[in-house]
């Protein structure tokens, strides 16, 4: 008896697998990857502490707008669950100080930044023409090259690394079988330090606004 109900379950859980493979292929049908590439204007909060020994106000600190290239990569774990790794390559920014001791505004050098972004995202409509989607992640930023002077004051230094919170959303409008018009929009925390000597001189957020357009090919 116990052969007879051992063999009934592995007939069960071998039927349960066959019809799972047609629901399978039917979750995917695109298949699982999706690489996108986006142009991305980059739009800083610019809000920074102020300094008053250099007579510069709150929200003085500003970095430069800019649009970037952008390459995402999807996996699709199910049809409506994604996760999506942002990369491009390192950005060079300028640095503002829009009123100080020394009046305003006055350039004060550049740095570069690389800020890969992992999201985990919702599709709402994934087998629609028009298939919105949310997603939240985690930014990673790293900073390189600092070359910031300030006349009278000397050299400045930035942290090197940041991390924040990431949320966004956007859509995807597919125009054949496997390739889609993407709109994307994100809301990224970037912050830093401005330091001279080791010694920190005020917290800069940059937390920009990301607008993205470009296509995907699924596969």
């Amino acid at each position: 008896m116990n052969r007879i109900r051992s063999r009934a379950w592995n007939a069960i859980a071998i039927l349960g697998a066959l019809c799972a493979m047609p629901a399978d292929a039917q979750e995917a049908p695109q298949g699982s990857w999706m690489v996108r590439a986006r142009a991305v204007r980059i739009d800083t909060a610019d809000k920074s502490d102020p300094v008053p020994s250099l007579g510069i106000p709150s929200n003085a600190i500003t970095v430069n707008n800019k649009t970037i290239p952008e390459i995402d990569v999807t996996y699709f774990f199910t049809p409506n669950l994604a996760a999506e790794l942002v990369l491009t390559v390192p950005q060079k920014q300028t640095v503002t100080v829009q009123q100080s001791a020394l009046g305003g505004p006055v350039d004060i050098g550049t740095f570069k930044h690389l800020p890969p972004t992992l999201m985990l995202q919702y599709h709402f409509m994934p087998e629609a023409k028009i298939r919105p989607y949310a997603g939240v992640g985690l930014n990673y930023t790293r900073i390189s090259s600092v070359n910031l002077f300030v006349p009278t004051v000397g050299p400045l230094d930035l942290d090197r690394n940041s991390f924040g919170l990431a949320v966004g959303g956007g859509v995807d409008i597919a125009l054949t079988k496997n390739v889609f018009l993407n709109f994307d929009v994100k809301k990224v925390q970037i912050r830093t330090d401005v330091t001279q000597f080791g010694a920190r001189l005020s917290t800069v957020k940059l937390d920009p606004w990301l607008f993205g357009a470009g296509v995907g090919y699924r596969f």
